[in-house]
């Protein structure tokens, strides 16, 4: 692992709280998404997912793979994995987006221009943020320790960041599964310090093919 690539991506977490993964999540289903009504703007729902920051989504269109169906005074139809589910602001719903058999993942950057999106490793649900800047992908201690990896285990490496040289563990993830896609072996690493989010790196990236139009970009799998 090239020892200055993790510079800039850990640079961009700095920017970010140092909290762990929002608890909850680890109580969701597999590739679960946690979806909330902050407000309603005419034809538009604030939705809230995963613990984002609202964005605006119109009737007729998806974000992160839930669709506004409706909006009718203060209540919103949306549409998660092919179900639809009535939401009022404040509300929460919980649904699994469904797999078309594409082999492709359609994600929708968020109000930073952050691609995050929530996956499953080892059969433990996980949320991603979309870094090509990581050579491989990047889990935070706790993290690991949810999908069954000890963080003083593994191969240890030594990587550059913000604040000078880190001891990191190299390990194998059995399954890494985001969307309609599924890797096997993937490569990465378990950082010293807790991450906001696990990084999604060129472990993974590598054997997509990635297109970005605008504030969506589409990953379908090459092998």
């Amino acid at each position: 692992m090239a020892t200055g690539n993790m510079v800039g991506s850990l640079q961009k977490m700095t920017r970010y709280c140092t909290l762990a993964v929002v608890g909850a999540l680890a109580a969701m289903p597999v590739l679960a998404q946690n979806v909330g009504l902050a407000g309603i703007m005419g034809s538009k729902a604030m939705l809230i997912i995963n613990g984002s920051e609202p964005q605006s989504v119109p009737v007729g269109q998806s974000l992160d793979g839930v669709r506004v169906i409706s909006i009718s005074g203060d209540q919103v139809i949306v549409e998660i994995g092919g179900k639809k589910r009535p939401l009022r602001v404040g509300q929460h719903a919980v649904g699994a987006p469904a797999a078309d058999g594409s082999g492709k993942v359609i994600l929708t950057a968020d109000w930073r221009g952050h691609f995050i999106t929530t996956g499953n490793v080892n059969g433990t649900s996980l949320r991603f943020l979309v870094d090509t800047g990581a050579t491989s992908i990047a889990l935070g201690p706790t993290d690991a320790r949810r999908i069954g990896i000890d963080p003083n285990q593994g191969q240890k490496g030594l990587v550059g960041t913000a604040n000078g040289n880190a001891v990191v563990s190299r390990v194998v993830l059995n399954t890494v599964r985001i969307g309609d896609i599924t890797l096997h072996n993937v490569e990465a690493v378990v950082m010293p310090t807790e991450m906001p989010e696990a990084l999604l790196g060129m472990s993974f990236l590598n054997r997509m093919e990635m297109q970005r139009d605008g504030n969506t970009m589409t990953l379908k799998k090459r092998f």
